[in-house]
């Protein structure tokens, strides 16, 4: 049960981005003003923080609100991949340990 929960919060975000941009192609090219690479890295690397970052970006750019929940997910990102390694740290040094 765990390594479904796990694997649909890895997949989650990025499902939702490639739907969003299914549906709405067209407010991803305004927002990333026509690049591909940028979004791609995003989908990769940061899904949570893109995914803030093109609810929140408006014709004039991101306000404080904007920027506060893109912040918020980039934590969350971060949180992401530090937190299988800081969950595991007394199974690593008593891997350790025993040697």
């Amino acid at each position: 049960m765990c390594c479904a929960v796990a694997f649909l919060g890895l997949l989650g975000p990025r499902a939702l981005i490639l739907f969003w941009w299914l549906v709405d192609p067209a407010r991803w090219n305004i927002t990333f003003s026509g690049s591909a690479l940028l979004p791609a890295l995003g989908f990769v690397f940061l899904p949570w923080t893109t995914i803030m970052y093109v609810l929140f970006w408006t014709v004039g750019g991101l306000d404080l609100l904007g920027w506060a929940f893109v912040a918020l997910a980039f934590v969350l990102d971060i949180g992401t991949y530090g937190g299988g390694a800081f969950g595991n740290r007394g199974r690593l040094a008593g891997y350790y340990k025993q040697q």
